[in-house]
């Protein structure tokens, strides 16, 4: 069975590149019948930041990603926090000694980073522990063997190192990437067991993703440079078989496409890079997209066209439809541009596919807010209108309230240009016609203004312009029936009135 883990870590809230990782991984366990784990790697303690967990938590609710597995829901592999895991890493790291793979490194930070600076001033600006310069550092590998088990019994601090071969081709399929080659001359001897008695996540994911049986790792580009590493590892620990298959998702790149996507570039261009709304420590507060308005199917939507594309014209896929449709193939291996005016347009095109009652009825309470109240059949009549030019449901609330609301300014400009000769006259003759047929629906309304224009042998040019700007101050809205029906014949009149006396012809 296919077995897909997202393992994020809490150190702070879930940026939207990783809730596209998750997605994928969703997609691919759902698509082959598997199983979605969430696991939180918490293994780094000194960058743990309280509310972190919860957030991942919620965020992924929001999205509709539902973990199989994981800290809430559970399962045979758990616990499925790595801190709580924290007795059984030890063993695998003894293991590694014992075969030669790993060893006991004592050098202090102060010893390694006065290496570092030697190592600068001698022209070797990033210098590495690895199998020629791990030679001249205090370890189990240069010091006598009496003395390693001195210092062991004694308590000293120290790390345990994996020890990589000195030239050798570490070679994996990767599937989004092909064949991956790195030689481990190019590697280092990375730390997997650090001084406070917990794993780094180099030799915790390994482990973690063995004993609960991850079948595919899907992950993001950052850590492909990782990866030669963990395959060593399972080869080290005699896991090669059961080695999970490799998916390095491609980056998420600023809007420009120079550089990856940060939560400073959302600052900077005023778009949110977090699902949900975080307040950090401090007080300062990161916009999420459900606080700005999308819908969750919306943001996922988009979130899954970044860096993957099903091939054909179809752009808006349900959670389901993206289930049947994803294929880790046809994951591209460049980075995916960010484009917040396209996400701007899924939303659109799902508030679009809102039920118009249901819309209603939100409407309808957030007006009572205002202290307005609308019959139902105007409510329905309206949210048509409303939707064909909102982005976010909020657009809506503003655009009915520019309808509802007599305007209290006025489109000078267009006033000048549109507004003069006889059509003062005519709009005034217009506002005791409608005083003498009192409409009652929108057809009403229509067939009046059509008989007004044809009985007076005018063209629309001499009616249109002025009652538009008497009825929304502007020039922009829908059609006068429409907004003649919602507002109603008396208040036609009397905003017609109320424009006449401002502007007199």
């Amino acid at each position: 069975m296919v077995r897909v883990r997202f393992a994020p870590s809490p150190t702070g809230p879930l940026h939207m590149g990783g809730v596209r990782t998750a997605l994928y991984n969703y997609l691919f366990a759902k698509k082959h019948g598997g199983q979605f784990i969430l696991r939180i790697e918490d293994t780094d303690q000194t960058r743990y930041v309280p509310g972190a967990e919860d957030y991942i938590q919620k965020s992924m609710e929001w999205c509709g990603i539902t973990p199989d597995e994981g800290p809430v829901a559970g399962g045979e592999y758990g616990p499925y926090r790595q801190s709580e895991r924290k007795a059984m890493y030890r063993q695998y790291a003894d293991k590694l000694i014992e075969s030669g793979h790993a060893y006991y490194a004592f050098d202090t930070s102060e010893e390694l980073e006065d290496m570092r600076e030697r190592a600068k001033k001698s022209g070797f600006p990033n210098w590495q522990y690895n199998s020629i310069t791990r030679d001249r550092m205090k370890n189990s590998l240069t010091l006598p063997s009496a003395e390693v088990s001195k210092r062991l019994e004694a308590g000293d601090p120290y790390v345990i190192r994996i020890k990589l071969p000195r030239e050798e081709e570490v070679k994996f399929e990767d599937i989004v990437r092909g064949w991956v080659s790195v030689n481990t001359r190019n590697m280092d001897d990375k730390v997997l067991f650090k001084s406070d008695g917990m794993p780094t996540y180099h030799l915790a994911n390994i482990v973690d993703d063995h004993t609960m049986k991850i079948t595919h790792v899907i992950r993001g580009e950052e850590w492909l440079p990782s990866a030669p590493l963990h395959v060593l590892l399972y080869r080290y620990l005699g896991w090669e078989d059961t080695m999970p298959q490799f998916a390095h998702l491609p980056l998420l790149l600023k809007p420009d496409g120079n550089g990856k996507l940060s939560k400073r570039d959302g600052d900077r261009l005023g778009f949110p890079v977090f699902p949900l709304q975080w307040t950090t420590a401090e007080g300062d507060v990161y916009s999420g997209y459900k606080e700005n308005g999308y819908f969750p199917e919306a943001f996922v939507n988009m979130l899954a066209f970044l860096g993957w594309n099903p091939g054909t014209e179809q752009e808006i896929f349900s959670m389901r439809a993206l289930v049947d449709a994803f294929d880790l193939k046809k994951v591209n291996k460049a980075g995916a541009r960010f484009d917040f005016e396209k996400t701007k347009w899924f939303n659109q095109q799902y508030l679009r596919m809102q039920d118009n009652a249901s819309l209603a009825t939100s409407l309808a309470t957030s007006l009572e807010g205002e202290n307005i109240s609308l019959g139902q059949d105007k409510l329905i009549h309206l949210i048509p209108l409303l939707k064909e030019r909102a982005v976010f449901v909020n657009d809506m609330h503003r655009d009915a309230l520019d309808i509802l609301r007599a305007p209290e300014e006025f489109d000078e400009k267009s006033v000048q240009k549109r507004y003069k000769g006889d059509a003062g006259e005519v709009l005034a003759a217009f506002a005791q016609e409608l005083e003498s047929q009192s409409p009652e629906n929108a057809d009403d309304f229509d067939h009046v203004l059509k008989a007004f224009i044809e009985a007076r042998g005018i063209g629309f040019g001499k009616i249109g312009p002025g009652l538009r700007l008497a009825l929304t101050g502007s020039m922009a809205g829908p059609s006068l029936p429409d907004i003649m029906f919602v507002i109603g014949a008396e208040e036609t009149v009397a905003r017609i009135h109320r424009f006449q006396e401002k502007f007199p012809l």
